[in-house]
């Protein structure tokens, strides 16, 4: 198959679960490209970026200035040295009859430049609604052709619909082929928004177990606690709440080492932070670290916490594939009855889930783990086997391959489908 990704950076180390995809289908055969607004992180890439030469594969709309005369400008200079490749594709991203301020503000046509000499897909798959959103016009103005579909993950079905409203979708939601969510809470969200539930299945985004090797905790005299957390700097992760629990236990056991992972624009805000509360000797903001620098500092950790809450502009997470990658190792977890994670967690069988910004309760459940240390393995065993029975990279990419496979292969596709244990698209 030939299979287009829309995505809005490339390469991102935060979206692991988007180069897992890649690389799982390029693995069975397929071809694939990338189409993004920008690059990401590209001074600190994962290995298969370069493994795979994705790169090579990855397309960037030109640079969207803000000032509009010199968009205008810029787009002028677009217009003249592509017009040859596709007159009339070029032509219908500038109608503004249909296309309205998608077309007049020139997005269009910046979108559709990287596209003009592009041989068909067959799937063309959109990584955020968003990316649907930009899929749905592409497909439209002919800029490119084949089925698409398009996952709901998060932000773009929580922050995004509460900033644009519950209509942000109805189109794409007409006019796309078929829909995945992340997890069973966004899959009812998108439903609540009009999606049709025929046309959309939990496709949940996997890790590569084999890479994240599974070792029972164990306590060892005098040792020091270790506790980590991986995300992003943001709201939505909950930090500050960790931080205040752990500065809590700190206050009655100085044995405790908390060490979070990731950087964003919050850093200053928790640095601060973790000085007013005088814990700087106990917890440490560690920066950004790539994949095996995380495996690293999971390896000598013994629990791990992720304090995920609602940000007030709505944006809420799924469950996130830090928190699967620390109970692939075994590490018994503290998280938070938030979005998609209870579909992930099972209290008090693979961790702790406790309501979201309470810094008590979560005090609480991180000293419980703390005094009985006793049930680490067993929690970390339960979290490995969950992991691996829902999250695994190899079932997740091949379950991918079938959906597209049936949506090409079903002439009313999704409604010939039939329901049972090898059929992944309900009817």
């Amino acid at each position: 198959m030939r299979i287009v990704f829309i995505v809005s950076y490339f390469p991102m180390l935060s979206e692991t679960f988007i180069l897992n995809q890649i690389t799982g289908l390029i693995d069975r055969g397929h071809e694939v490209d990338i189409y993004a607004n920008a690059p990401g992180d590209t001074d600190k890439m994962h290995p298969d970026v370069e493994k795979y030469d994705l790169l090579e594969k990855t397309y960037y709309v030109p640079q969207f200035p803000q000032n509009y005369i010199l968009r205008l400008l810029k787009g002028l200079g677009l217009l003249l040295a592509n017009f040859s490749k596709n007159p009339l594709i070029i032509l219908r991203s500038l109608n503004v009859f249909k296309y309205g301020k998608e077309a007049a503000s020139l997005w269009l046509l910046y979108l559709t430049i990287p596209l003009l000499d592009k041989q068909p897909y067959q799937i063309i798959h959109g990584q955020f609604g968003t990316d649907g959103l930009k899929g749905m016009y592409l497909r439209d103005i002919g800029a490119i052709a084949g089925k698409l579909i398009t996952t709901f993950r998060g932000y773009d079905i929580s922050w995004y619909v509460k900033k644009y409203g519950d209509n942000y979708y109805n189109q794409l939601f007409k006019s796309g082929d078929f829909f995945l969510s992340n997890c069973e809470f966004f899959r009812g969200r998108a439903i609540k928004l009009g999606c049709d539930e025929k046309k959309i299945v939990v496709h949940g985004s996997g890790i590569d177990c084999s890479k994240f090797f599974f070792t029972p905790r164990h306590l060892q005299t005098q040792s020091c606690i270790k506790i980590s957390t991986t995300g992003r700097l943001v709201e939505k992760k909950g930090i500050e709440y960790s931080i205040r629990a752990v500065a809590k236990l700190a206050s009655v056991n100085p044995n405790i080492e908390y060490n979070i992972i990731g950087d964003g624009p919050l850093k200053e805000n928790l640095q601060q932070l973790i000085h007013e509360l005088n814990v700087s000797k106990n917890i440490h903001l560690l920066g950004q670290k790539n994949q095996q620098e995380i495996i690293e500092i999971l390896e000598r950790s013994h629990i791990f916490v992720a304090p995920s809450i609602t940000a007030s502009d709505g944006n809420q997470d799924a469950p996130i594939n830090v928190l699967k990658e620390a109970m692939a190792m075994g590490l018994p977890v503290v998280s938070t009855y938030h979005g998609g994670i209870p579909e992930l967690v099972e209290d008090g069988v693979s961790g702790f889930l406790v309501p979201e910004r309470d810094v008590n309760a979560l005090a609480e459940k991180l000293g419980y783990l703390i005094e009985h240390p006793e049930i680490w393995p067993q929690m970390g065993q339960a979290g490995r086997a969950a992991v691996e029975k829902h999250f695994d990279m190899q079932k997740l990419n091949d379950e991918l391959v079938g959906i597209y496979q049936q949506l090409l292969s079903l002439d009313n596709f999704p409604a010939k489908a039939k329901m049972g244990a090898e059929t992944l698209i309900p009817t």
